[in-house]
């Protein structure tokens, strides 16, 4: 789950990881009020959506007035900000961020991560921090310092002191930034995160290091453990579809192909997806509908595959394990029925029960085509896909 940027500096504080000073408005007049509560002679305003990039897509503005203020705020708010990190259709401005302007004299880059290779939590920190952090992955990497934290250990002060001389930081600054990176472990563990990232880190022209942006991702299986942390959700920064497939227990990506996907099984789901594009054509969807799965989930994964129109075909991988195939082919029938489906549905079932799960397919009367194995079910998915198209 992913929060915004004002959420994250809310519990930057209570880390006491520093941030300027601020507050979130959800219309023009609250904006201005906001900074006119700020002791500041100059302000920014940030749009707060769910992605990165904003600045390079008009997204921050720098206010030297209140009337200025007022007005970026009324230019970002209503609006779908597109970045390089959102789709063509970008996401909604529904609140801004007002904060007091900061005098930056060096930007660096720090991040708190789980590394899976190295099974361990890891630092992640470079002195060319800013909008352009990606082209110095890509292009200087030596220029990337990565410290990885053992478990039992915890973080220790010499390896703080070492993220601080790859920055070059002086010794005032290489206590702060401790205290930082002290915050940030302890947020992450206490919060069960998945990453945290600020960009940049400022140094001011007083010698202070502050978070001036913040991005927290947390993990979804833990979201349960922190009510506090659910409460931040903000579905209308969600794919709708993914947000409803949530609703159900199911795992549900939104892609740009016209053959929809239901699997049992996310690495069932993936050589589903691969086979497809092997074939010629091009998935709609990740959709893994779970070991534990029912007829009324299904019903519900059969709806959110074809409810964008965009879909031309449907194609049905299940291996019945948990789940029986004769539970999966009531819930697709069920499906067809209700929905009056009229593309086509190829269904390749296979496991417990599934002699039961294909007589009640062929018995039906519904039109679904039966396939015996995952290379004949994408040939057919595709071929009957571009017919329709």
């Amino acid at each position: 789950m992913n929060i915004h940027e004002y959420q994250a500096k809310q519990l930057f504080k209570a880390f006491s990881i520093p941030t300027p000073q601020g507050a979130v408005a959800t219309t023009a007049e609250q904006a201005q009020q906001a900074a006119q509560s700020l002791s500041s002679s100059a302000w920014v305003v940030k749009a707060q959506i769910h992605a990165g990039a904003r600045g390079k897509a008009g997204g921050v503005k720098v206010a030297r007035t209140l009337e200025e203020v007022k007005a970026y705020s009324a230019a970002m708010l209503g609006t779908r900000l597109v970045t390089h990190q959102t789709d063509a259709a970008g996401l909604p401005v529904n609140s801004v961020w007002v904060e007091e302007a900061s005098a930056i004299n060096q930007e660096y880059y720090l991040s708190l991560l789980l590394d899976r290779e190295s099974e361990r939590l890891i630092f992640i920190a470079s002195a060319s921090g800013g909008m352009d952090i990606e082209a110095v992955a890509a292009e200087t990497p030596e220029k990337i310092v990565k410290v990885p934290v053992h478990p039992a250990a915890g973080l220790q002060p010499y390896q703080c002191r070492q993220v601080a001389a790859a920055l070059g930081l002086g010794k005032e600054q290489q206590s702060q930034l401790q205290s930082i990176m002290s915050g940030l472990y302890q947020l992450f563990l206490t919060k069960d995160a998945s990453q945290i990232e600020i960009n940049p880190l400022i140094q001011t022209d007083d010698g202070k290091l502050v978070a001036l942006d913040g991005k927290i991702n947390f993990d979804d299986n833990a979201i349960a453990l922190h009510p506090d942390i659910a409460s931040m959700r903000d579905a209308s920064q969600e794919d709708a579809k993914e947000a409803e497939a949530k609703q159900f227990d199911l795992n549900y990506i939104t892609l740009d192909g016209n053959i929809g996907c239901m699997v049992n099984g996310a690495g069932l789901a993936m050589a589903t997806m691969d086979m497809v594009k092997l074939k010629g054509g091009a998935p709609a969807n990740f959709l893994d509908v779970g070991g534990g799965t029912n007829k009324d989930k299904v019903k519900a994964a059969f709806k959110l595959i074809l409810s964008d129109g965009t879909t031309k075909a449907v194609l049905v991988n299940i291996f019945g394990g948990i789940v029986k195939c004769d539970v999966i082919a009531a819930g697709i029938l069920a499906a067809v029925e209700e929905m009056h489906l009229t593309i086509p549905v190829v269904v390749r079932l296979e496991g417990t029960n599934v002699e039961q799960g294909k007589a009640m397919l062929s018995q039906s009367g519904l039109g679904l085509v039966a396939a015996d194995n995952l290379n004949h079910a994408a040939e057919l998915a595709v071929k009957l896909a571009q017919e329709v198209a």
